[in-house]
């Protein structure tokens, strides 16, 4: 297994990075010195499992509960500091995060499992709970997204124009090869504070919604969200319903979507012969662990207790917002979904990748390569940024997209 480097140009990506020197312990193998009943937490945390570190036998269900548990306490304790006030206002962040974090799960994974009929392996239930998340999240309806994601996204045109990944890239975020990573990050940041975005991201998921979803998506919906307008209406709370649900249903939502966007794949090297192998497809598809290494035993005593408090500190406001809002779920190992997207084990997301990648790094088969992982949120961004930076401009340009719409794209931003 490789460890990327995201300073390393561009061109050279689509080949395994060479092995580490002996000296540098990898991230997560250097928090095994923690005690061990960290081991766990860290594992989910960091989305990397210890070698050998055993399953903690989640189930769909377990995931999907917990997601909605996450979803129903983050709404409780919202509106607890809304009916305080005050000081108590304070208790929306925490309650917006909750609330996001559900949000965020219902969708990236088990809305995701559900179009690929892999949640419960059932047409019915899966359908069934696809439409009630579209209905109450607002975004593209259940069968539109499932044709389109395995159509367009699992297909021979992944990372191509055909992909809405892609699309979203060249259109909605307005980046294109040859412009620099400072230039990339710039674009992304105004658009993530500008109303204007924002407006345009809300509109599409209403009409991805609403174009060719089921009527029993329709009827949710307007059941949800016209007892909720007319109830907060007549009882004039309606601006606590503004703040507690639309607040992260709409702009934070958003960005995290943005924000997730823009790790999911990198783009092809130019020239490159190989677009049908897979090592090919596998080389556009990275994992996003979480974290820093923990400070070496051999560093000096003063300089070691600073070097601990810096670690923790960045676990703890750089690193947790990361993965708790950003790459929740199993979205830190994408990578194993792309090579095993019917995979039964898709629950246990981050040890069915360890034992796939210790598989494939022991089996020496070309038809198994190597996994590849970025760590940290920031430098995976910056990675993607740098493999459309090298990209073909003659192969994304954004003028051959003739029959693309800006806003119906934003629906493509969780594909």
């Amino acid at each position: 297994m490789s460890v990327i480097n995201p300073e390393a140009p561009a061109a050279r990506r689509t080949a395994p990075a060479r092995p580490r020197p002996p000296a540098a312990v990898e991230p997560r193998q250097s928090m095994a010195a923690l005690p061990g009943f960290l081991q766990y937490p860290l594992t989910v945390f960091t989305g990397r499992a210890l070698p050998q570190q055993r399953s903690l036998g989640w189930t769909p269900t377990f995931h999907l509960v917990t997601a909605t548990a996450s979803l129903l306490l983050g709404l409780a304790v919202s509106v607890t500091g809304y009916a305080l006030g005050g000081l108590g206002l304070l208790l929306l962040l925490p309650g917006w995060a909750m609330t996001l974090h559900g949000m965020r799960n219902l969708r990236m994974m088990i809305y995701h499992q559900c179009s690929h009929r892999n949640m419960y392996r059932s047409r019915k239930p899966d359908k069934a709970i696809g439409h009630a998340i579209s209905s109450l999240l607002v975004i593209q309806n259940f069968a539109r997204y499932s044709r389109e994601h395995v159509a367009d996204h699992h297909a021979t045109g992944h990372m191509t124009l055909q992909d809405p990944t892609v699309q979203a890239f060249l259109v909605s975020l307005d980046m294109h090869p040859g412009m620099t990573r400072r230039q990339m990050w710039r674009r992304l940041l105004l658009k993530l504070v500008s109303p204007r975005f924002h407006f345009a991201f809300s509109v599409s998921r209403i009409l991805s919604f609403s174009k060719e979803s089921a009527r029993s998506e329709k009827v949710t919906a307007l059941a949800l969200y016209g007892t909720a307008v007319a109830a907060t209406v007549l009882t004039g709370t309606w601006q606590a319903l503004l703040v507690v649900w639309f607040v992260p249903l709409v702009p934070l939502f958003q960005i995290s979507n943005t924000l997730r966007l823009c790790v999911k794949h990198t783009f092809p090297v130019k020239g490159l012969e190989d677009r049908r192998s897979r090592a090919y497809f596998t080389s556009l598809t990275n994992a996003i662990f979480i974290g820093d290494r923990a400070p070496s035993p051999e560093l000096p005593a003063a300089r070691r207790a600073l070097a601990w408090g810096r670690w923790t500190l960045r676990m703890l406001f750089v690193h947790a917002p990361s993965r708790y809002l950003v790459l929740t779920g199993d979205t830190v190992v994408h990578d194993y979904h792309h090579r095993h997207p019917r995979s039964a084990d898709w629950s246990n997301y981050i040890f069915a990748r360890q034992q796939d990648a210790e598989e494939a790094a022991a089996a020496g088969d070309p038809n198994r390569p190597p996994y590849h992982e970025v760590w940290g949120l920031v430098p995976a961004i910056s990675y993607v940024f740098d493999s459309l930076a090298v990209a073909d401009a003659e192969e994304f340009d954004v003028k051959r997209l003739k029959s693309v719409s800006k806003r119906e794209l934003f629906a493509a931003f969780d594909d």
